[in-house]
């Protein structure tokens, strides 16, 4: 509510916001780099079935979703760093693990490893530690769009990096990676003061149970558990298909993707400043549903030329770059005030447990009733969340804000409740042991005087 909103990010933010963003970037790389390869390549390994490889492809979600939420809990107790750095050897250990597997086991056992290395939320944390209260939206984004742009990269580097040192040479790539992060974080990261008590960061276990209650939030849980699973699913079968089918050698698939993720890329910002704007995010985000659907309907009644499936292919990713971009927003609205880090501890959670259904659900199908079976599959599966989302109430259009509280103003009963009762005021909880107060407001309502004049007489201490 300062003047302190319209200042720059100060070098050490700037820093902090572009190291963590190439940790979190060059990990992503590492897990997703094996997706549009491993389906083909996996088949060379000893004793691989369909079923084995798509076990393969989502062995790390299973750890990387157990393990999240208690690495982050851990990381307020011990520290952001030895968390972090801990983190990223498991995955550089089960990035060798599966570079000198000779069987589909010793990749399997390596992803399940990868995925132990669960910093996400530990990184998140970290983050703001580091960031002060009016740029870490900012910082958030950064981070964002590195785990986007590492998607993007790893389909196309990964098939070429395979093409010229195989399958191990890919998980050697990657554990080099793993160990680059650790550079970054141990030179480039500033130091942070000590963790940050900070409930839209972090996964506060007072929010836990009120947000495992909270339907709207479920449903954009189920959301994003679904669209990891088609998407894994997917890269068990579009692989396989583009080669059995389309007559492309393996070698070749990256210019697919490369397409496919450019075009996806930006054929989806209109949708999103559409829904935005117009505050139509429900139709918005039910349309790319139905073209997901229609997607996998497409791959199993015509995918039987290269053409068909590079069409499918781009359309796929239209869709699944807007659902991918535009769900985690809809997470931050719909979080009541002060839960913002618990809901997307358990949206990210959610995340990883739909990639390892996908993969292990995706290669049984593919093993008992081939190409058709998984697009089918996929398909049955957006059906299901389609009728989920439909139920879906349109998101509130609100931002989040936290304003530290002086000692009088914590003294103060019924802060919560006056300053609710401004318009544009969606929600508002004080945490006294934070010293804060965490308000969501609709911008376009908020009677911006009202809020100041009430805070003015609660003295916030910025």
């Amino acid at each position: 509510m300062h003047d302190s909103h319209s200042e720059r990010m100060s070098a050490g933010e700037t820093r902090a916001a572009g190291g963590l963003a190439l940790v979190f970037a060059f990990r992503m790389l590492g897990m997703f780099m094996v997706l549009p390869v491993l389906a083909t390549y996996g088949q060379d390994l000893a004793g691989a079935t369909p079923a084995l490889l798509g076990l393969a492809i989502g062995a790390y979600g299973l750890t990387q979703a157990v393990l999240q939420i208690p690495f982050g809990m851990l990381s307020d107790r011990i520290g952001r760093r030895p968390v972090i750095y801990a983190g990223l050897l498991i995955f550089a250990a089960g990035s060798v693990l599966a570079a000198n597997a000779d069987s589909v086991w010793g990749v399997i056992g390596g992803r399940v490893l990868q995925g132990a290395g669960a910093i996400s939320a530990a990184v998140m944390a970290l983050l703001s530690d580091l960031t002060r209260e009016q740029h870490r939206t900012k910082a958030m984004a950064m981070i964002g769009m590195s785990i986007g742009l590492s998607f993007a990269v790893a389909m196309v580097v990964g098939p070429l990096l395979t093409r010229a040192f195989g399958l191990s040479g890919l998980f050697w790539a990657t554990a080099a990676m793993a160990l680059v992060g650790i550079l970054i974080v141990a030179g480039v990261v500033p130091r942070a003061a000590g963790p940050l008590q900070h409930r839209e960061s972090g996964v506060a276990k007072q929010a836990l149970w009120p947000t495992l209650h909270n339907k709207d939030l479920l449903r954009l849980d189920f959301a994003i558990l679904a669209l990891h699973a088609i998407l894994m699913a997917s890269f068990i079968a579009l692989p396989l298909a583009l080669v059995e089918q389309g007559g492309l050698p393996r070698e070749e698939h990256w210019w697919v993707y490369l397409t496919a993720l450019l075009v996806g890329f930006f054929g989806m910002v209109p949708f999103i400043i559409y829904g935005e704007k117009k505050r139509r995010m429900k139709q918005v985000l039910l349309g790319a549903v139905v073209v997901l659907l229609g997607c996998e309907l497409f791959f199993w009644a015509f995918g039987h030329s290269l053409r068909a499936l590079v069409v499918g292919t781009v359309v796929f990713f239209t869709a699944f770059n807007l659902l991918e971009a535009s769900l985690p927003s809809l997470v931050s609205k719909v979080a009541p005030a002060g839960g913002k880090g618990t809901a997307m501890g358990v949206y990210s959670t959610s995340q990883f447990l739909g990639a390892a259904l996908g993969g292990i659900l995706g290669g049984w199908l593919f093993q008992h009733a081939g190409l058709g079976g998984v697009f089918l599959g996929c398909a049955a599966l957006a059906l299901l969340w389609l009728g989920f989302a439909v139920t879906m109430r349109e998101p509130p259009y609100v931002t989040s804000l936290r304003l530290p509280l002086s000692a009088a103003s914590l003294q103060e009963v019924g802060l919560a409740e006056r300053l609710r009762a401004v318009p544009g005021v969606a929600d508002a909880v004080v945490v006294a042991d934070e010293a804060a107060i965490y308000i969501k407001v609709d911008t376009q309502q908020l009677d911006r005087t009202s809020l100041q004049r009430l805070i003015d007489m609660a003295p916030a201490t910025c």
